[in-house]
Order: C-alpha cells, then structure tokens, then sequence
C-alpha cells in the first residue's frame, strides 16, 4: 500500500524500556451524596497506620482519622497584608514547558509537497532551515501513514505529521510528498481538488472504504485513498510536556514545591475539542467523552496505558445553546441499519454504486440502499438530497422507530408516591412539603393527556386512596395484614390525571392534616414496597419513595447496623456499605423486570441504612437523595426544588441503551445505576439528563487494521409524547501506535469521572484505605510511564512532568481520595451520608463531578459593594485557606451547598447589612434571608445566578464565621483540598509523593 518516501529522514528508534507492572487495583461491583454531617463528630482516637504500597514515600493519603484544629497563624492573611491578586504562574517559573531538542544541522530536510487543502503554501524565511524533533520516535521501520478506511476530513489541519507545523523556535516544518489519488462516489466537502494537492479527498456523509490489509496509523505506508488527518509518531514525540520544579528550600531539609506554581482548575471543567476539530460530524462531547481521544492500536500499547481506557456517556444530556436534536421519521421505509452489526445510519457511512448501496463504518460490510431512501450520488459523489438528511450529517440524532420496536404499546408516564407518616415523618414537616410541591407540578407533569398518578402512605400499617373520577374525595383503604399483602381496588389506584384532577388536589391538600396527630413510631417500609409494586407492575413507571424511618416491620426490616468503630480498618469494614438484606435487591430486580424506576428521599436524622435502600435506586436507574436531620424550616427549599425537577424534567420511560464499537474492541465493565440485561444491553426503566454512565474498553484483537474506531450510543425509548424512539450517538476517534499520542489527547474529565466510580465500586469489598491507595497507585503509573517515554532525552532531576492533558490529573485524584465516599475512617463521615454520597457520585455527569470535588471559591464583598462589577463574579480561588482574607466574604460552592464564610474582622456594616439583627449572633442559628437592603438584595441576586448554572441540585446557604470551631472545620477547612488537614495530604506534599514513587522503578 503505497511507496517508500525517499525524502524522509531517519530517524533514531526510542530506545527500550522496560515494561511497567500492569495493575488492575478496581473490581467493578455495585455503586453507594450527601452534605456535611449536621453536626460536628468528635474524633476517637487514631488507630496505628496500616502499612501501604507508597510507605516508604511518605504516608498514603488520608489514612487515619483527620482531626480540626484552628488555622496556625499567618494561615490567613492579616487586615495589614493585602490579599492575594492574582494565581497565574510568574513568566519563567519553575512551572514551564520544555521545547524538544533538535536535529543537528546535518539532518536531511525532506522536500516541499504542496500543502494541504485550504492552506497557502508556508515557507521558512529567509535564512531559517526547517528543525525537527526526533525525541523518541518510534522504529525506523514504523512510518507514520494515512491507511484507508473511514477517517473524516477535519474541519482544519490540526498539529499532525504531514502538515505544516508551527515549532517552539518559530520555525515551520513540512513533511515529505504525499501521492494521492481523486476518489469517486464519495464525500460532502466540495468539489474534488487536483490529484496531487491533499490526501483528502470529497465524500459523502461518510467515509472511504478501506482496502484490504490497511494497517493503524503509524504502521503502513501512505495509501492513495487516504481519507483523514495523519495520527503519528514525530508529531506525538515532539509535543511538548510540562513540568513542575522540586526545590530545596535554605533552612529546609525537605524538598519542596512552589504552591503557587502548581496547576489548578480555575475555570472548572472545559470539554475537549480535538475530535471536534478533526472529526466535525462527531456528536457533542456532552454526549460521549472518552478518556482518551486516540485508540491504542494494540493490546501491547493498551497494556502501557495505565489510567482508565473507557467512555462517559450522558445519552439524555440537554443540548447546546441553541440547538436541537432533530427527529427523523422513515415512516415506511423502515430505520435504516447495518444488517449485520445492526448499526444506524449515520455520517460515517459511505454510498456506493451510484447511491444503490452503503457500506457500514463500523463492520465494512455493503448493505442495500432501501428503495424509499435510495437518491442518486452527484459529479463528487455526495448524495443530491444531503442537506435534507441530518442523519448523514450530525452525530446526533433521534429516529421514531417503528412498530417492530416495541413488544407492547408505549405506557404513558406514571408517577406513583410511596410517603411515610410515622411521628417522625409528621414532626419534620416533610408530609406537608411533599403533598405542596406534588399539588404545584400537577400541571407540568409530562405527557399530558395521558400522565397517571397514585398514592400510598405508611406507618405500620399501609394506606392506599381509591381516587376515581367519579367520587368527590378520594377514599382510605388500610390494609393491615403485612405477610398477606393484597392490593383492593387495583383498578382505581392508578388514576388518569386530567380525569381525576380534582380529587388528587383535594388529596394533597388534606394529606399533611390527615396525619398530624399520628404517634406510631413503627414502618412497615417491606411490605409497602411490594404493595406498591403490585399496584405499578401492570405498566411500569416511577416510584418516588419518601421515607423517614428505619424499616421495623414485616419483611424487608433492617437492624441499627450503625457505624461500629471496632469494624474499620478490618476486613468486615465493606460490609457496612453493603445491603444488608437480600430483599432490596431482590425487589430492585423486579422493579427493573417491568419498566419501574425508584427514586428514593431518605429524612431520617438517626440511621436509615442508606447501603440498603440505596440498592433500590441503583438497580433501576434511579436516584437516592439524602437530607439528615430533615427540618421543613431549614431545608424545605431544597426538597422543594429537588422535588420540582424530579417531576418535571424530560424522561425516557423503558428504555433501554447498548453502546456499538467498530471491529476490534468492546466496553467490558459498565458503571452506573442500571441493571445489565445481556453483556452490553443496559435496561434503563426510566432515564432523564442528570444521569450518566461510564464503561471500561478493551481490545479484543491483539493488533488493529483500522486507522479510525468508531462508537454508537442507542438509547430505545418511549417518549413522554407516547412516541417510541431511539436516540443515536455517533462518535470517530483515531487509532494511534504512539502512547504519547494516548497522553497528549487523554481527556481529565473523563478519567477522573471512571475513576470515582471505579474507587466507589472499590470501597464495596475492600477497606476505605485500599480505594484511595488504588487511585494514587494509577495515578502514579501513568505519569511514570509517561516520564519514561522523555527519561533518556531529558535531564528530569527534580521535576515532575507531566502532558498538558493530564495537568490537573493528580489534584483531582487528591480531592477524590478526600471526597465524602472515600475520605477518613470511623468519626469523619457519618455512614449514611458516606453511603448516599457514593450512591450520587455514580450518577453525575462529568461536569457536576468535577465541581463537586474542585468547587468554587469566590470572593463577594468586594462585588456586592460595587454593584457594576457583578459580570466578573465568577473570578475562582484556589482551595487553600490562603486565599481566604480575614476582612472578606467568601462562597463556596460545590452544586451541591452554598458555605458563605464571614472574615473575622469583615467590615460590621457588611454583616449587618445581609444579616440584619442576628449579624453578631452565632451563626449556625441564623438564616440568610433578603432584607430591605441594596447589599442584601445583591447577595440573593448572586446566589440565584449560581443556582441557575446548574438546576439539578438546589444549594442552600450555611453561614459561617472565622474561627467558629468545629464549624468551621467540618464545613469549610476540611474541604479546603489544596490544604493539609490532620492526616490528609496537601496538594503541595502530594504531589511530591506522587513524585517520588513515580521516580521509583
């Protein structure tokens, strides 16, 4: 496939290393957010450190129990020291990017070749010599080539080999010729150019076949159908890597680092744009991201990538600003698929044979163009009608399927409320918030006509309402017989909305005086669960469960298993996270077998063994929410809120996902709430746009003959409408021989999202202590290979390096290991709130995860003061108590709670300002409410805007003073990553762990 190119130079092999030990510390298991204990627990003494893989290094993080202690002096900036302006790097610091060495002056330039399309010839001025960086450049043998198959034009020449290069001298660097041949029948992108201009060539909504034997890039030589961008060895080996530079401080017998040269992410999370750049018809990464955007070509290669090699996919994110997913409907036709593979139609594939025939992206098999979707191919081989079919040009789009896509009609949304009324229930208000909000969303409830609503409530005995359309109020059936349970009246607990509209209100309304003098202290949660079963099984929908009390009674009750300090640190410590009867799991199976999806609020300000009913949540895609110490007054705005969205956002109903990979490769492991039907088909009873997923890829053949991977995300659904439809993702990435290609397009985002839920999984069969070894212990292979790959070129003596990609890798790998479900021991987390803490964190986007563990840390006084500085607000700080100034006013934000810190010495017209009469009182009794004041009413300005980033969670407000103890500590400080705190790592001293042991063979 193709010729030699004479006018390339050689260059020197990379020389040998030795294999670094594979590793697989994660076994995927089941999943277990909450907020901050309510109260700060008192820490029992620290038990003696078990020994880990990084002893000799320095201790491991967050071993032991952390304890509060107030803030040395100068932890804070004094009112004479003015606070901190800026965090970028100073020009020339210790934190910089080194430039590659170059050729000496005798290495052969290879010849110009014109440039690529849409690109005027570059030359080098005059008296320049092109430079190249042979830094560890793969075999002589191995040639970077362009091999045939399914690689898309990019929408401009990224940094590849084979294009023209911008070097850190200046200088411009052209690869050698490349022959390329006209293609006929294919491509979207214009008229074809002359023969001999550019590898790329026009084709339609799809890409070029690919000849027999083409190997990935960097293997074969150029082929004359090339198709795409180049993906190789020179340019991956001579992209730059950043650094960090150890210093030995005078005074000071430990090395160090300069805290404020270290990376932070300030602007939160930023999505990828390489695979945008070089593949235009990908979907959005909102959809799919992949941990790294370049396959490995062989398992050999894979086996080098030490950090997770998978995918995050959201497959109901909302879309971008302005756009819309477009719904195609073939109506007769039928949807058009691979019939081998069973792949959609999409803008990977090619039209062949004047149009009569498509070739598929993922199998290459040739399939028959339908007869109704047939259309002719023009002079350059694009379909004439293509700007007609958004199929054949987006990555996203949603198919109404047709009626061999259903096995029954579609259901209509039903929405069924299981509410506890034990004394416990009445006495926090909850009853009479859930019944106000319900009542409220009545009208946008989605599916309008055909919405269906039912109630229970439970003490010790189960209570169903008859509320059918013919009566004025709804009718109580107590059924009190909990090992015999039956369902009376089956037929009218499920009511259509719009028909028995007025007697669901008058329900809700007498709901929180029904119960108000109720005493019994017991919950018959088991037995109600299968009631409400029975009364859902016949069409599926979802189940909102409100419970406040520890199930006591009939089957399904559970003991006050509690935190036991003696279990910890033992190997019985995973089984606290674990459910502990076999009955929700059971039950969680059922529920998913007939399309009812469980989300459960949980109040209890005493134990409620979230282990347990979380399962019901994880198995059918639901969702737990967790509120201790529930209070109306204090925290009925946030259930409100939560509530709201819960009810009203968009929701596939019986939907079910499977994620298709071209020839090759296959996602092994899935992470997530869902339950798996088959090896890839993930049954989803009800999904919605707050939930991701995340899954783990493999190679399944030892080397790959394709130089681009494809992936197919397709989410079967009914639609709120009653419309059934499958939405499809559709993503190109490229298939490399270079690990430094691996590294330079990795994606942070994504593989810290694997990782938290790989960590999570970890923690439901081992101790807390081996979770959080297992994510240093990655962390720390993957940048030791990396390092390796520039050892030999580089003197690295005391620096740590790192690619540009992966910058922020190693502080989001501490605020993992010092996040809620992996932080600490007995005494640092209350286990319910550990266990509704994981049971959140396996849901979240890629987004809202990186938020949560690198929050926001923003300075208020100086903008509520001035009021026209309100654009700039979102200035973030780092999270060290150094930024915090005794004379400000601070929020932090992690999506999930607002922590407004008031400086010791704040001004007092501040304070009285926003707090009104209680600005000197202690204020953990006080709450933040507007007052009729200009400051005031900014600050409940300020707080809207952030909640309207993001509606998934509502944030409410818990205030705090400087050296409010242990407030402070537990609220704040220890959240503060980048500082020490008891026996968890900074962000300073970690680093340096990480350092030495990736220095260690």
């Amino acid at each position: 496939m193709g010729t030699e190119n004479p006018g390339r130079p050689t260059f020197p092999s990379r020389p040998p290393f030795a294999a670094a030990q594979t590793m697989t510390p994660f076994a995927p298991t089941a999943a277990v957010v909450g907020s901050e204990p309510p109260s700060f627990r008192p820490t029992p003494p620290a038990p003696p450190l078990a020994s880990t893989p990084f002893s000799s290094s320095g201790p491991a993080v967050a071993q032991g129990t952390p304890s509060f202690r107030p803030a040395p002096l100068g932890r804070f900036n004094d009112p004479s020291v003015p606070p901190p302006t800026s965090n970028v790097p100073p020009a020339g610091g210790p934190f910089q990017r080194f430039p590659m060495p170059q050729f000496s002056s005798t290495a052969q330039a290879p010849p110009q070749h014109p440039p690529p399309m849409g690109q005027p010839p570059i030359q080098p001025s005059a008296g320049q010599t092109p430079s190249f960086v042979p830094m560890g450049s793969p075999p002589s043998s191995a040639t970077p080539a362009l091999s045939g198959l399914n690689v898309p034009p990019p929408a401009f020449q990224p940094s590849f080999p084979g294009y023209a290069q911008k070097q850190n001298g200046g200088v411009q660097m052209q690869a050698p010729p490349v022959h390329s041949s006209p293609l006929s029948n294919q491509g979207n992108y214009g008229p074809a150019p002359p023969a001999a201009s550019s590898p790329f060539q026009p084709h339609q909504g799809g890409y070029v076949p690919q000849p027999p034997g083409a190997g990935p890039l960097g293997i074969q030589h150029m082929s004359s159908q090339a198709s795409g961008p180049p993906i190789g060895g020179v340019q991956g080996l001579s992209e730059d890597f950043s650094s960090l530079s150890i210093q030995t401080r005078p005074g000071l017998m430990e090395p160090s680092v300069d805290a404020k040269e270290l990376p932070r992410p300030l602007d939160g999370d930023v999505e990828p744009k390489s695979l945008a750049e070089m593949y235009p018809m990908n979907c959005h990464p909102r959809y799919i991201r992949l941990t790294t955007s370049a396959i490995p070509s062989s398992q050999s290669l894979s086996s080098r990538w030490h950090l997770p090699l998978g995918a995050v996919v959201c497959p109901l994110a909302e879309p971008p600003d302005g756009e819309e997913v477009d719904v195609v409907n073939f109506a007769a036709t039928g949807v058009v698929r691979c019939r081998r593979c069973r792949t959609y139609v999409n803008p990977y594939v090619t039209f062949t044979e004047a149009g009569r025939k498509f070739r598929c992206n993922m199998c290459a098999l040739v399939n028959e163009v339908p007869s109704e979707y047939y259309a002719q191919l023009d002079a350059t081989g694009r379909r004439v009608d293509l700007n007609q079919r958004p199929e054949l040009t987006k990555g996203t789009v949603e198919f109404v399927a047709p009626a061999e896509y259903m096995v029954r009609p579609p259901m209509p949304p039903i929405y069924f409320f299981l509410i506890d009324v034990s004394i416990s229930a009445v006495r926090s208000g909850m009853i009479e918030v859930v019944a106000q909000t319900i009542r409220s969303c009545l009208d946008k409830l989605s599916g309008f006509p055909r919405t269906q609503i039912g109630f229970a409530t439970f003490d010790s005995t189960i209570h169903f309402y008859n509320m059918k359309s013919s009566l004025t109020q709804p009718q109580m059936l107590v059924v009190s017989d909990l090992d015999d349970i039956f369902v009376p009246l089956p037929d009218d607990l499920l009511v259509n909305l719009s028909e028995s509209r007025s007697v669901v209100e008058t329900f809700l309304d007498s709901l929180p005086t029904m119960f108000q003098d109720n005493v019994n202290l017991e919950s018959a949660f088991g037995p109600s669960l299968k009631a409400a079963f029975m009364v859902m099984s016949q069409l599926g929908g979802k189940l909102l469960i409100f419970q406040n009390t520890l199930p006591s009674l009939g089957v399904g009750r559970l003991k006050l298993r509690g935190d036991d300090s003696r279990v910890y640190g033992t190997d019985k410590e995973h089984l606290l996270r674990l459910p502990e009867d076999p009955f929700y799991k059971q039950m969680a199976a059922e529920f998913c077998k007939y399309q009812i999806s469980v989300n459960v609020y949980a109040f209890s300000d005493k134990y409620s063994d979230i282990a347990s009913l979380g399962t019901l949540a994880k198995y059918t895609a639901g969702q737990v929410y967790y509120y201790p110490a529930f209070q109306s007054v204090i925290h009925g705005d946030k259930l409100r809120s939560e509530l709201r969205r819960d009810l009203t956002r968009e929701t596939a109903w019986e939907a079910v996902m499977r994620i298709r990979c071209a020839k090759g490769v296959r996602f092994t492991t899935y992470h997530g709430n869902f339950m798996l039907r088959s090896t890839d088909l993930l049954a989803l009873p009800a999904v919605d746009c707050d939930k991701a997923f995340a899954m783990q890829l493999s190679l399944e053949e030892t080397l790959l003959t394709t130089q681009t991977m494809y992936f197919q995300v397709a989410l079967l659904y009914t639609a709120s409408c009653g419309e059934r439809r499958i939405r499809v993702h559709t993503a190109a990435a490229p298939v490399v021989t270079d690990l430094v290609e691996m590294y330079r397009l990795a994606d942070t985002g994504a593989i810290i999202s694997l990782f938290s839920r790989l960590a999570i999984e970890n923690t439901l069969s081992r101790k807390l202590e081996e979770g959080r070894s297992a994510v240093q212990l990655r962390i720390v292979k993957g940048l030791r290979e990396y390092r390796n790959l520039y050892a030999v070129q580089h003197r690295l003596a005391n620096k740590i390096i790192y690619p540009e990609s992966l910058k922020f890798l190693p502080l989001y790998g501490l605020a993992l290991c010092r996040s809620t479900p992996l932080r600490g021991g007995y005494g640092d987390v209350a286990l319910d709130e550990r266990c509704a803490a994981g049971h959140t964190m396996m849901t979240l986007p890629i987004k809202r995860l990186l938020k949560l563990l690198y929050p926001n840390l923003i300075r208020l006084d100086g903008h509520l003061l001035k009021a026209d500085e309100m654009k700039s607000i979102d200035r973030r700080l780092p999270l060290t108590g150094e930024s915090l100034d005794s004379r400000g006013l601070y929020i932090y934000d992690d999506g999930f709670r607002f922590i407004i810190w008031f400086g010791r010495v704040i001004s007092p017209d501040i304070a009285k300002n926003l707090l009104g009469t209680d600005f000197a009182a202690e204020l953990s009794k006080v709450t933040l409410k507007e007052h009729n004041d200009e400051m005031s009413r900014r600050l409940v300005k300020v707080l809207e805007k952030f909640r309207n980033t993001d509606r998934a969670y509502y944030q409410l407000c818990h205030l705090v003073r400087q050296g409010e103890q242990p407030r402070e500590g537990f609220l704040l400080l220890s959240n503060l990553v980048e500082d020490q705190m008891g026996s968890y790592s900074g962000y300073a001293d970690w680093m340096l762990q990480i350092s030495r042991q990736v220095q260690q063979s």
